[in-house]
């Protein structure tokens, strides 16, 4: 498909089948929201337990998953793998519904995210392929709207099934289940039904949409199992011994180092599966880079090596440390600070913040490729607004007294947060070549996962616990501000001349670009 041509009916057909996948993706996600009181309540778990099921059980294994997977989306049918990845989440969140202890709802929380971890490698790659570079940012930010639809949807689902189920099963229904243990499997199954669906979608031709068409890797498993071995524990030590003792010292010295921060973080905070798990989940990020420096140059060039790359990403992190946390405690803030009834709060947070979070993604991607035509860095000015426009919202919401002045500011905040994610997407994608998309997709949502949804909401949540305070658990949020904003402000000066030097750089570091 060359650039000038018009996007056929099929890429666009294509792109609904992925919008359906990716809000499902997150009804199964964040459907915990608004389940977290009564199951805080069965569990007897706290506000920081509640924060480490929703962000970091999840978050850290889904970013360490996406960088094998990422690499098999590179390699291997994207299509098939977002149908095993959909099969897998599904049936993941319908044995949450199973659990009867935390321990049992964590592994659940893991295998979801570890199914998860498929679909944006393989989505942004293949919408990467069915549209030109000139529309990128609106057919990404398109997709990504099935993020705000599925969390809004999740809590319009999940707050009428929890309060009809207790309601009509008090001592608890069939199977002794609980309301919010039938919620997880209401939402669960349908998604092995709709991964029949996807296995039907065409696979497009790797690159073609720019001229660069990509062969066909001969041993797309290969490359996977390379990866996995080079970001999972303990196998991380294996291969880094096979680039010599220097690069095992190397390792073991960043394991030890990493471990004595997360037992200090431990001890300090009392929670100790958080900090091992985010332990566990830097670790392997350093074994995994530092392992790809040797194995692909080119690749590790243009995102480890590239400050373009990096702070673009971790600008949009900022974005993504304060709008999980908000998605995630706004339900149980409207039920437990201002008295609102599950369903009352399931369908007034749900809807309009999926209406927020919809516009804002459409609006933002629309307004971020209007930008960049007009301004090389014109995208980053959107990832910017993303970060700066929900800080008065913010602080007014989760001080307010007010319901429906709450719910307003929440439709408010899921416009403003959304509105950078096409932009951020967009530009990742620009500053590597199409064989990396993949690689370049999972090291972005390291960005928003290790930093945005393992931090975030357990930052709210462990200050809501030593603070008895949800309000002030929130507001600490606002420290990904100033953080974010000078992040993405050296991103708008480097972003220019790194993606228009991009082949120049990959043949540098030995990549043999036609």
């Amino acid at each position: 498909m060359l650039p000038d041509r018009k996007v056929p009916a099929y890429s666009w057909y294509a792109l609904g089948v992925l919008v359906l996948i990716y809000v499902l993706n997150f009804i199964d996600r964040n459907i915990l929201s608004i389940l977290a009181e009564d199951i805080k309540a069965d569990l007897g778990i706290g506000d920081d337990d509640l924060g480490f099921l929703y962000g970091t059980a999840f978050g850290v294994f889904y970013a360490l998953f996406g960088i094998p997977l990422g690499k098999l989306a590179d390699s291997w049918h994207r299509v098939r793998l977002m149908t095993l990845g959909l099969a897998l989440w599904s049936a993941m969140t319908a044995l949450s519904g199973f659990a009867r202890s935390f321990a049992t709802l964590s592994f659940a929380r893991i295998g979801v995210g570890v199914g998860e971890a498929t679909a944006s490698p393989a989505a942004y790659s293949l919408i990467s392929d069915w549209f030109p570079k000139r529309m990128r940012a609106t057919a990404l930010a398109i997709y990504s709207s099935g993020l705000y639809l599925g969390g809004g949807i999740s809590l319009l689902i999940g707050g009428l099934i929890v309060e009809r189920w207790n309601a009509s099963y008090p001592d608890g229904g069939p199977l002794n289940l609980a309301g919010w243990q039938a919620a997880f499997l209401a939402v669960g199954i349908p998604g092995i039904l709709l991964a029949v669906l996807v296995f039907t979608l065409k696979e497009p031709i790797r690159g073609e949409s720019e001229g660069m068409v990509s062969e066909p890797v001969k041993d797309p498993f290969r490359g996977f199992v390379r990866e996995l071995f080079a970001v999972i524990p303990p196998f991380t030590f294996f291969q880094a011994a096979r680039f010599g003792a220097g690069a095992l010292i190397k390792n073991i010295v960043a394991a030890i180092i990493i471990a004595l921060v997360a037992w200090g973080l431990a001890v300090f905070t009392g929670n100790v599966p958080q900090w091992i798990a985010v332990g566990i989940g830097y670790y392997a990020v350093f074994s995994w880079a530092t392992s790809l420096k040797r194995r692909d140059p080119p690749t590790f060039g243009l995102i480890w090596g590239s400050p373009a790359f990096l702070c673009t990403i971790l600008g949009y992190g900022m974005v993504a440390f304060s709008s999980y946390a908000v998605s995630f405690w706004a339900a149980p803030y409207a039920i437990r600070v201002l008295g609102e009834a599950p369903s009352v709060a399931g369908w007034w947070i749900g809807g309009p913040g999926a209406l927020g979070g919809f516009l804002g993604v459409i609006l933002g991607g629309r307004a971020a490729d209007w930008l960049r035509e007009r301004n090389p860095s014109g995208r980053l000015i959107v990832v910017l607004f993303g970060v700066l426009a929900p800080v008065i919202p913010l602080i007014i919401a989760f001080t307010t007294q007010n319901a429906a002045l709450f719910y307003f500011l929440n439709f408010t905040l899921s416009l403003f947060a959304s509105s950078a994610l096409g932009a951020a997407a967009a530009t990742s994608q620009d500053l590597v070549l199409p064989r990396m998309r993949g690689t370049a997709t999972a090291t972005f949502f390291l960005a928003t996962t290790l930093i945005g949804l393992a931090l975030g909401p357990y930052l709210a949540g462990q200050v809501s616990t030593m603070t008895q305070s949800l309000s002030t658990g929130v507001l600490s949020l606002l420290i990904a501000a100033p953080i974010g904003t000078i992040l993405l402000l050296v991103a708008y000066k480097l972003v220019p001349i790194a993606e228009t030097t991009v082949i120049e750089r990959a043949r540098a570091a030995g990549e043999t670009v036609a």
